[in-house]
Order: structure tokens, then sequence, then C-alpha cells
């Protein structure tokens, strides 16, 4: 059905400031495809808008200053109203809530704050009638140090006994009992805690609170399969498998019955307490779980042939692009159906032009198998949101990446209408990542709370988004002009801008046609997507003064292109035409052209 052939000829010289620069900003990388018709079949899944829910902070419906259940799905229809597809919703699950719901103690409850099984029924249901998908965040690789299955590890139940990693610690040289190895939480200090009722130590690799499972053990792995199953024969689409490069450790049979402990890196100002003082190379990103992830795909697929509906895995893995790619599978074996890629995260900051821009895109259409869908993301629950990582101005500039880009979208709530991270002081600071720190002061650098401070619907009591005297978090200061409300009633704002971009991406060129890129400049990023005749240019100025670019630097780009959508700040509007070969853009501005045939 698709040809492909790819183009990447682009240079890269010496490492300058912590970036790569490109050497050639004016080589095109091309991705060409050959179709018979707009009527092409494609999944659901492999064009859609997905729209990332964090429930704690979406919305309120019983007034308790916590988002819940009843609460989502009152607020599906502005969902469908963005253009949204499907929404995955970080966990929902049963949880003493150390980490927010990433600490599971019952896979197959809804955790009371959010409501009961019922209330997430009665959001499938009404989910259902707006042709919304819903997907869940899944969390295997650990559980919370309360669940059953735990406790039962931990006094040495014989069917539970080997559930978890547990190993022996030792005494050094003054009789003190210490971990086994050097190992390092994410969270910050040993990723050991020692439990007395089995004189053994067990391994989180996040909080003390989140002991791993022992995939190397077959029953573990048939329950989380059982898991699986359970919750898409309820009718969720599909799931979002989280930290899913953690599955595994290094198999201590092959190093004398003990885990290795592993090598320093070096880098300066880390010390012995800090995930990255360590090279994480016997407990990450090991070769079995790519294996484990074909194993689940054919959990997805057994439910997808027998519905005849298919039922999706998303996988989160923060890990260099070789290792990402290879979630998609491999031969025969199927892996992910969206492998998350975190290029326009973990590879863009203040700092970048438009140089680093078009290579972080090209690079990963470059990886990425042949016929295997691109996706796209520039936020979540753990990251900077794109206002506070870049500035304001170039809210609408990364939707357009997002939205317009050959691919599956996915959004983080508020993004659409440029939310600012929030500011959550020491004293009211609830992310166990930050609270590990033990820093009153530079907290701040790791806290993920501004980013999941309440979302903004009005200019109301707490932004519209509960009722409650206090809300579990702070709500954002500016809430007051920066909200939902205020944007849908603009004629100009990012609500609007983000729901135009959702209606274009339907048209053939950004469904189904070709794509190239340029760097126009140091500031200036571009790229075309055209289909037959039907060709589209989107032009970003990144940099903070005034721009004259040529578009005919572009194949078969030329004459006159009319504006489809403008950013915010842009002096043009819808139907304005512009010359390709001398087109002046303002410090921040953003267009989507159309070619005039």
């Amino acid at each position: 059905m698709e040809h492909f052939r790819f183009y990447f000829i682009t240079l890269r010289t010496t490492k300058l400031t912590g970036m790569w620069w490109l050497l050639a900003i004016n080589t095109i990388v091309s991705i060409e495809g050959r179709y018979e018709n707009v009527n092409i079949k494609q999944d659901w899944w492999e064009t859609a808008v997905f729209y990332q829910i964090y429930p704690r902070s979406f919305m309120d419906s019983d007034n308790d200053g916590i988002g819940d259940l009843n609460g989502i799905t009152s607020r599906l229809e502005y969902l469908k109203e963005l253009g949204v597809d499907a929404t995955w919703l970080s966990p929902i699950f049963k949880s003493p809530m150390h980490d927010f719901g990433y600490d599971v103690s019952d896979y197959y409850t809804i955790q009371p704050e959010y409501g009961s099984m019922e209330d997430f029924e009665q959001l499938l249901k009404k989910a259902n009638e707006l042709n919304i998908k819903i997907v869940l965040d899944f969390v295997p690789n650990h559980t919370s140090n309360e669940s059953d299955w735990f406790v039962k590890s931990a006094n040495r139940d014989e069917y539970y006994n080997d559930w978890y990693v547990w190993e022996n610690g030792h005494l050094d040289d003054r009789g003190m009992r210490r971990p086994p190895n050097n190992w390092i939480s994410v969270f910050r200090k040993s990723a050991w805690s020692y439990m007395p009722t089995r004189d053994q130590y067990y391994l989180h690799q996040f909080g003390e609170a989140q002991p791993d499972l022992n995939f190397r053990n077959p029953v573990v792995v048939e329950e989380i399969k059982n898991i699986i199953k359970f919750w898409l024969e309820k009718g969720v689409a599909g799931l979002r498998i989280n930290s899913i490069n953690y599955l595994y450790e290094a198999d201590k049979d092959l190093y004398g019955g003990r885990y290795p402990s592993e090598p320093i890196t070096g880098k300066p100002g880390l010390g012995p307490d800090d995930y990255g003082y360590l090279d994480h190379v016997y407990t990450k990103d090991q070769e079995e779980t790519y294996d484990m992830v074909s194993q689940f795909r054919d959990v997805f697929d057994a439910i997808t042939i027998r519905d005849n509906l298919t039922r999706i895995m998303m996988t989160e893995a923060f890990t260099s692009i070789k290792n990402a790619v290879k979630y998609y599978g491999e031969g025969i074996h199927l892996g992910a159906h969206i492998p998350f890629n975190f290029a326009l995260i973990q590879d863009l900051d203040k700092e970048s032009d438009a140089r680093d821009i078009k290579y972080a895109v090209d690079r990963w259409l470059t990886y990425k198998p042949l016929k295997k869908q691109a996706n796209w993301v520039v936020g979540n629950h753990d990251k900077s949101r794109v206002a506070s990582r870049f500035r304001p101005e170039l809210v609408d500039a990364f939707n357009m990446l997002v939205l317009l880009l050959p691919g599956i979208a996915i959004t983080y709530m508020g993004e659409e209408i440029g939310m600012l991270n929030g500011f959550v002081p020491w004293s009211e600071t609830k992310d166990p990542l930050a609270c590990n720190t033990d820093d009153p002061v530079n907290f701040i650098e790791v806290s993920r709370d501004p980013v999941r401070t309440p979302f903004q619907w009005s200019n109301g009591k707490n932004a519209g988004f509960s009722t409650a005297e206090n809300t579990w978090l702070p709500v954002a200061d500016g809430f007051e002009s920066l909200n939902v409300a205020s944007q849908r009633s603009a004629v100009r704002s990012h609500y609007q801008v983000y729901r135009t971009l959702t209606n274009l991406r339907i048209r053939p060129a950004f469904r189904l046609g070709r794509y190239e890129s340029l760097a126009l400049n140091n500031d200036v990023f571009a790229f075309k997507r055209w289909y037959n005749d039907d060709t589209y240019i989107v032009v970003i100025n990144v940099g903070k003064t005034y721009h004259i670019v040529n578009l005919t630097a572009f194949d078969l780009v030329f004459g006159q292109l009319e504006v489809e959508v403008s950013n915010v700040l842009s002096s043009r509007t819808y139907s304005d035409n512009v010359q390709a070969n001398y087109l002046d853009l303002a410090a921040d501005e953003a267009l989507v052209l159309r070619m005039q045939v």
C-alpha cells in the first residue's frame, strides 16, 4: 500500500554548547509516498489526536479538591470540540498515592478518590457515544509496597515469594548492614530498601514505596497479561505501558549469582545519591524487554482479532533513539503500535534553533521503521509545559509541529490553551521526586508538581476546576485570563488555533501526504506537506527577530500562498496572500500556508 524513500544527507559536526548543530541547513529530508486514492483505509489510531488527562487535576465533580472520573465524563464534549480522537488517563487504579497512582495496590479496582467501577463504565459509555477512545496508563514495572502481593512476598508466602526482586545485603568493615550494590533510584538514593521480615533488600527503581516486580518469574508475567486482558475486555481501546524499559535488570546468574554494581559516569556536580551519577547498564534497556513487549502485543492482538477493533499498545521509554525505535518490533515479532517519541522534549530547550528542530524531527523519521507511524509529543505530566520550557509566544508553533507533522499527535492537557507551569512552594509540594531531594531551596528543579496544577476552565473559583476551599495542588497564577472560557470566546486564541489545526490535519495532505523540511536560517524552520496538487507549507520563526525568507527553496513551491492558519501573535489572518519568494516573518510568527493552484 505504501512505498517510502528516505534521503538523510544532513551532516553533523562537533558538539557546541551541548547541542549537535546541522552543518548543511538547506539539505532536505524527504519522505515520499505513492497512494492510489484518498480513500486508503487507515486504522483509527494511525492518524489520531490523543489527549492526555491527569485525572487528579482535570475536573473535580464532588468538590473535594481532587479531580475524578465523573469530572472527566462531564467534560468529554470539550475533547470532542477540540477534535480529539482518544484520551489516555494517567493511572486510576487503587493506590495509596505515594506517587499519585504510579504505585498500584490493586490493578483490578478504581482508586476510590476517583470514583467507582460504575463511574468508569459510565465514562466509557459516554466516550463511546462521542466516538472518543479511552486508553489507560498501566504500570507493570512495580506495584505499591501496600499491595497484597508485596505484603505476602515480604512474608515469604510460598506462592508470592519470588514475585519481587529480593537480594541479600552485606556487612561493611564496621559491621553496618549495606545494600547489595550501588544501584540508585530514579528518585535519588539507594534503589534497595531493607525488609526485616525477610532479612533481605527489595529493589525499587523508583520510590521506596514502589517495589519492582520480578519479570523473570513466569507467574508474574502471566498475571500482568491477565490484567491487560481484563481492561481490554472492559472496553478500553488500549494501554500505555509506563517505564517499559525498566522491566528487567541484568540476569544475576550471569554474574556469579549477585547483581553487579553499575559504573560511575563521572559527570560533574553529581554525588552518589544522584541518579545521573551512574551509567545504568544493568537496570534498564535490557534485551529481554523487547521480547516481553512482543508477548504483550500478542495479548492485544488476540482481543483485536476477536472483537474486530484494534486495541493499541503505547510504550513509554526515555532512552536513546536506537533503543526507542526497537519498541516498534522487529521482523515477525510485533512491538508497540505507538512507542512514544520524546524527541521534541529530550532534544530541544530554550536555546534550540531551527536547525535543532529540523534535526530532532528528521532524525526520528529516519530511524523509525519505514511503514510504522511516527508520533509527536511536547509535554506530559512529568515535563515542563511548552509555554514555560520555551516561551508563551511559541505555543501555537509547537502545536503546529505536533498536529501537522506526519503521524500521530499527542497533547498533554492544557497545551491547547498555552497553560504555564504553576508555582508550588516547598510547604505544598507533593511530588515524591521533589520531596526526596530534602532541599527546600532547589527542589523546584526536579519537581513535577508545577505541570500537574489544576486545569484552568474559567476565571471562577479555583479556575473552575473545583468549588472546594482547597485543591490538592494550588491553581497556577494568571488563570483569571488564561483559561478555556476566555479563549473560547476570543476571536484569536491558542484554543482557536488548536481547533483549526485538528480540522486541517484531516485533509489528505496531512493524513496521507509527503514531507520535506528545511532550516531556512538559524531561526526559521519550515516543512512541506503535499498530496497530489494540494500543497502546504508550515513555517515557524523560533527567533526573536524579524526575517525575510524564500519558500521557493522547496521544490515546486512558487507564486502566491494563502494563509490557512496563523498564530495568535501574527498580523496575518485566514485567506491573506503572501509571496513564496519573499515572506517577511515577525519574531515568533508561525503560519500554515497553502499553495494556490
